[in-house]
């Protein structure tokens, strides 16, 4: 067995934080060694069988094209960049809020570097209050649309200038972090490798906030919980949110439910877009993508209707509470996930394929018709219904008899981790950045964090 081989700094993970901290580090300090590993494939091989048409269900694969690979699961996400520190994770919260703001802008800065937009939405307060007369509270923003297939050629652009100047190794899955020795144990193509870094950088994103999340426990590193939101995708006639959708691209609509007091929200907007399954360790649940490319798209728009959950004590378990009732919706479904339309749902009644055909909304995900109401809980649906009826009210045909409603969607943030500048807390030059540390929720807090880490790292950022 060969020496270890050393660099002066390890990436575990490719997705849009580990990218933007390695082009940093890299861009400022040009004799790095840089390595980063990625449990998925190199980008230009990430091919879902459903999107290249052989297939029409998800099955299974061993890894993820949609979630896991170079670039993350943003790769193949609507490419919403949010320019603002009101949403999106928690970075303001562990520092400057303008700061925070000022590396949002420089992540963009180098997205558009390769390639990506410069056009932007802006926020638009005769909407905002619109739903405020509604008891609706609409969060706003300067946001860009990169889209689906344009994103992924920015991020393309991005990785192609990181392999001139870093090592780049996929379909390697880490195992261990030594913390003592700052190795990284991983495998590759059947075979256990080791290697060694000055600084190891957690990079692993929502598909690898379950590992990250063992290694803290297994390393006595305190974590944090956060939130779990769980709810359905909708899906309805492109103009019923038209009037929103095109002036500010993307509505994002809290409702404060009456009966529990929850906090049930409006996000991740797909304008002519399209519902798609992603597979979180087994575990199917659904998301939605929007293209630029004018044939790509959809008569539909879609966004996601989740409610926010936070656990207290004794009860720490909430990615896997999450996760339970999504894989209860696969096994109610034979092992995929559940379309419903809402008529059906409040009649109590399970959407059947005569019922789903005879509807006027023509479903851009081939689901399983049935009944949400036999895997979500209660309160959860009960928030769903109120919302959906309360957005109708801002836009008419929102709550109509035959918008569909896909289950389970989740969206579990990793418990966040005891840290000081992002370095763990005892785990000396450990660092951890990103969705999958709990601290972004988003392409651009995620970008971000990159860039801090790197700054921290090379002594900028005091």
């Amino acid at each position: 067995m060969g020496l270890t081989k050393h660099y002066d700094a390890v990436i575990i993970g490719g997705g849009i934080g580990g990218l933007m901290c390695a082009y940093r580090l890299s861009e400022k300090k040009p004799d790095m060694k840089i390595l980063i590993l990625e449990r998925g494939k190199d980008l230009e091989n990430r091919k879902c069988p459903i999107l290249t048409g052989k297939v029409t269900k998800c099955i299974k694969c061993k890894t993820c094209a949609i979630m896991e690979g170079m670039a993350g699961a943003g790769a193949f996400s609507d490419g919403k960049y949010n320019i603002t520190t009101e949403y999106g994770g928690w970075l303001p919260r562990v520092m400057d809020e303008k700061k925070v703001m000022d590396y949002i802008l420089q992540a963009d800065s180098i997205l558009v570097q390769h390639g990506a937009q410069k056009e932007v939405y802006e926020p638009d307060n005769e909407l905002k209050t619109l739903c405020l007369q509604h008891d609706l509270h609409m969060q706003q923003a300067r946001v860009k649309h990169l889209g689906t297939d344009a994103n992924y050629g920015t991020m393309l652009n991005l990785i192609n200038t990181l392999k001139e100047r870093i090592e780049i190794e996929t379909e390697a899955v880490v195992n261990d972090v030594d913390k003592e020795k700052l190795e990284v144990l991983y495998t590759k193509n059947g075979e256990n490798l080791t290697v060694s870094g000055d600084k190891i950088i957690f990079a692993v994103g929502r598909i690898g906030n379950r590992m990250f999340e063992s290694w803290c426990d297994r390393n006595g590193i305190k974590r944090f919980n956060n939130q779990v939101d769980i709810g359905v995708r909708v899906e309805l006639p492109y103009e019923v949110w038209k009037h929103f959708s095109s002036r500010i691209y993307e509505p994002k609509i809290i409702n404060r439910s009456s009966h529990y007091g929850d906090r049930t929200r409006m996000f991740c907007f797909n304008e002519r877009g399209h519902v798609v399954t992603e597979n979180s360790d087994g575990v199917l649940t659904v998301n939605g993508h929007s293209y630029k490319e004018e044939e790509r798209k959809s008569k539909n728009s879609n966004f996601a209707l989740l409610c926010s959950t936070n656990f207290t004590e004794p009860f720490n378990e909430p990615v896997e509470y999450a996760r339970d009732i999504a894989a209860l919706a696969n096994k109610i479904s034979g092992g995929y996930v559940l379309v419903q339309r809402l008529g059906d749902l409040m009649d109590g009644k399970r959407t059947t394929e005569h019922r789903l055909l005879a509807g006027t909304v023509k479903p851009t995900l081939k689901a399983v018709p049935g009944d949400l109401s036999l895997c979500m809980p209660k309160r959860q649906l009960d928030n769903i219904i109120e919302t959906l009826q309360r957005l109708d009210t801002v836009a008419p045909g929102t709550a109509n008899y035959d918008t569909l409603l896909y289950g389970v969607e989740c969206k579990y943030y990793s418990a966040r981790p005891d840290v000081e500048n992002f370095e763990l807390k005892g785990a000396k030059n450990v660092y951890a950045l990103g969705d999958g540390a709990g601290f972004t929720r988003s392409l651009s807090q995620a970008a971000a964090n990159g860039l801090i880490v790197a700054d921290i790292l090379l002594g900028e950022n005091n």
